[in-house]
């Protein structure tokens, strides 16, 4: 598996990830289904894995899917000591839906909560404030974050679903690797928001969340003929053929694919192969576009 630098650290990961959600919220397959999931991407080269403390199917499940992933990791036989977790903090699933909370002692407490849910042995690799709460200031929701850095409980911190301005003020608190936002041939506003301009300028991983649509586009990508064509050609999936135009918009970019069945992380990896051309990807973006 081809890697790549995760923001301005020293550390190598995976140039494709998997995100972890799909295996605990409602829908979730059975556990021993998940853990072969994980087990077939660490299997293959994935280094890097997508979480969250609201991967779960309501706040009595809270932390399921960090839980989860430390007991797929303690089950693996093979080496797991470069295996980057990134999590985040900052929803809550009451009832099962999804709402902000950005009170710093929530923030303090969830942050701890998710150190302990992933075994409690090391450092948090990398920790991501979810999205921005509007009733608390970034300095504030963030100040938790510090701290644990400052505590070793946490090595890098990352924030999501944030504009450029927001990004700018998360790094005046602290140091800032990653962003993610939603990206994917539905939604290019990262394109147009400044905010993978600023990741390539800045040197900070980009990880477009729903890089393939979510539940509700998944269905319709085969349905795109530039990428049905491309994939033909290819000899690869649609979704291999997504992934692979979302790589080629910047070296920054690292898709983490969500999966709950062993040969859908074996797809959406096979991208790390595909090159796609510059008329392969402008005839991508012809055929998409912004909403």
């Amino acid at each position: 598996m081809e890697t790549t630098q995760l923001g301005n650290t020293n550390i190598q990961v995976s140039a494709i990830g998997l995100g972890g959600m799909p295996m605990s919220l409602s829908s979730r397959p059975p556990e021993a289904q998940a853990i072969a999931t994980i087990h077939q991407a660490l299997d293959h080269g994935v280094t890097i894995i997508d979480t969250a403390d609201s991967y779960c199917k309501d706040e009595s499940d809270k932390h399921h899917n960090e839980w989860l992933i430390h007991k797929a990791l303690q089950q693996y036989s093979g080496d797991t000591s470069n295996v980057v977790i990134a999590t985040k903090g900052g929803l809550m699933r009451p009832n099962g839906s999804w709402t902000r909370n950005g009170d710093p002692e929530h923030l303090r407490q969830t942050i701890h909560d998710s150190f302990a849910a992933l075994g409690s042995e090391r450092a948090i690799d990398l920790w991501q404030y979810h999205a921005p709460d509007p009733d608390y200031s970034i300095e504030a929701s963030l100040k938790p974050a510090k701290e644990a850095v400052a505590e070793g409980i946490v090595r890098f911190v990352g924030v999501s679903n944030f504009s450029v301005d927001q990004i700018k003020r998360a790094r005046d608190v602290v140091d800032i690797v990653s962003v993610q936002n939603q990206y994917n041939p539905w939604h290019r506003q990262p394109e147009t928001d400044g905010v993978l301009e600023y990741c390539d300028r800045e040197g900070l991983t980009f990880f477009p969340w729903s890089p393939l649509g979510g539940s509700r586009r998944f269905s319709q990508i085969k349905d795109i003929p530039a990428i049905a064509q491309l994939a033909q050609a290819k000899g690869v999936s649609v979704y291999s053929i997504v992934l692979a135009w979302l790589r080629a918009k910047s070296p920054r970019v690292l898709p983490i694919p969500g999966a709950s069945k062993p040969e859908s992380i074996l797809d959406s990896l096979t991208a790390a192969n595909v090159t796609l051309s510059q008329a392969d990807v402008e005839q991508i973006d012809q055929a998409t576009g912004p909403q």
